[in-house]
Order: C-alpha cells, then structure tokens, then sequence
C-alpha cells in the first residue's frame, strides 16, 4: 500500500499526517485518540480497498505544532482544523473515522458541518468528556493553577527508544509492542537529553474548561449521517455511552474482542477495514 508525508499550514500552524491507499479512492479523514498519532490508524489502513485514508497529526501530537503557550487544547478547536485540512485537500465531502478522542472530534465535526460528513465510524468514543456545571467553577480553578505550577516542566527523558516503547506497551491502556513500536516512531524523538515525547506536555494538564452533557447531546441529537460504533470487550463503554447511543439517529454497533485500541489489533483492524472498504463499494 502507498504511503506519504503530507503537510499543511493551518491558521499559521504546521499540521501532519499521513496519507495511505488509493489517490483516486473514497476520502476518508481518520482522527487518533489522545496522546497517539496517525500511525495508530496503520494497522486498518493495510486492509482498506478503494480508499484514500488521510491520517492526521492532531495539534500537540507527532509531527504537528503545539499550540501556543497561552492556549490550553480545547476539543472543539480540532474541528477548525479538520475542516481548514479537507478544504486544503480541496475535498467537498468526505468521510471520518475516528478512535477515542478522535471520535469526540469526528462528532461534532459532522453536527457541525452535516452537509460535508457522510458517515462515521467511531472507534472506542462517541462525544466528549463533560463537566457538570455545578463542578465547573473549582475544576477550572484547578486546571489554572497546575497550569502556573507545571509551567516550564517536563518530562523526564527515556535512554532509549525501546524504553520509550516499554513505557507505551505498559501505558494508561496497554498496546502491544508492534503497536507501541509504530506509535513511537512517530511520537517519539531522539535529542541529546535522550529520548523524549513530540506530544506537547501540556495535554497532560486538566481542561480548563469542557462542555455539559446538555451541550454534548446537542452535537448528537445534530448529526444526520450513518454511524458505525465499534466497541471492545474491554474498552470504555459505560451507562453514559449506552445513553448517549440511544440519542442517534443511525447507529449500527459493532461489539468485537479488544481493548481500548482495538484497531491496533490484527483481528479487529481486518473488521474495522471491512466497514471503511463499505464506503467505497
């Protein structure tokens, strides 16, 4: 399968990704989770027939900026993003597939600009995470301060690159060491402190601010394309998700063996591929 770098400049900003598959196939914009990057898309990339899947770097991960200092990562700003690159990439319509965070993005990127999405497949997330609004006053308070506290700290280095994909294998959810390897090369970088993260430290911090459940079901209640939400046996799905699935309008659920990466995972990768190469039949 054809791979390539592209690149684009974003509001004054420099955003990656990667392109895999046919040119002339189904757009297909594929958006990863927190803390990875486009290579967590690689696996069902080498299943996919008649598509052109555009991984992204989202801002702060791999080989796209950060945002300024200033500018905490708010969820909603990866929309601007996502449309500014499809217009950069002169497409009209498109599909999105999105993993985790990535499928928050992907949501509220088809509420927001129905007539551009056509459909969606939603890996392990549907909407994003919320504050209620009694919270938000003291869980803004405390994303200020450990913002002050943590500024100009970071992380320590690894020794090597294999540490750094030790440290991934045996991350928050665990992936496997092929997994973690693709992951590393791509968000990783050697320098002469040793091997550090490309991520920007600052989406460790806690979010200033996050929206309702009021607001998020708003954005679901919006979208009016065919959904596919694919869910691992031991992914995240919770009584929140259940009932944010009975919001949608279009909904096929696909329930396979995995975690919360499962389509870094050979079995579940081939299953996701199946339901992309749809959109191109």
């Amino acid at each position: 399968m054809s791979e390539s770098e592209l690149r684009f400049e974003i509001n004054g900003h420099l955003i990656a990704a990667v392109e895999w598959g046919d040119p002339t196939g189904v757009p297909v914009l594929a958006l990863h989770g927190w803390l990875d990057n486009a290579a967590s898309f690689s696996f069902v990339a080498e299943e996919l027939t008649g598509i052109r899947l555009i991984a992204l770097d989202l801002m702060g991960h791999g080989y796209s900026d950060h945002r300024p200092e200033s500018m905490p990562y708010y969820i909603w700003d990866n929309v601007t993003d996502v449309i500014a690159v499809a217009d950069a990439l002169g497409l009209d319509q498109f599909y999105i597939a999105g993993h985790s965070m990535g499928a928050s993005v992907a949501t509220l990127t088809a509420a927001v600009f129905p007539r551009r999405v056509r459909g969606l497949c939603l890996i392990e997330g549907l909407a994003p995470l919320v504050y209620s609004e009694s919270e938000l006053p003291g869980r803004m308070a405390e994303a200020i301060l450990k913002r002050q506290r943590m500024k100009g700290r970071s992380l320590r280095p690894y020794k090597s690159i294999d540490q750094a994909v030790d440290a991934r294998v045996n991350g928050r959810w665990p992936v496997s060491r092929q997994a973690a390897a693709r992951l590393v090369s791509r968000g990783a970088v050697v320098s002469q402190e040793g091997v550090i993260w490309r991520s920007d430290a600052s989406l460790m911090m806690p979010s200033v601010l996050r929206m309702s459940e009021a607001q998020v079901v708003g954005f679901i209640q919006n979208l009016r394309v065919p959904v596919s939400l694919v869910l691992g046996s031991d992914g995240i799905e919770d009584e929140q998700m259940q009932s944010r699935i009975a919001l949608l309008e279009s909904c096929e659920i696909i329930r396979l063996e995995g975690g919360h990466h499962l389509h870094m995972e050979q079995r579940a990768a081939q299953r996701i591929a199946k339901l992309i190469n749809c959109w191109a039949a």
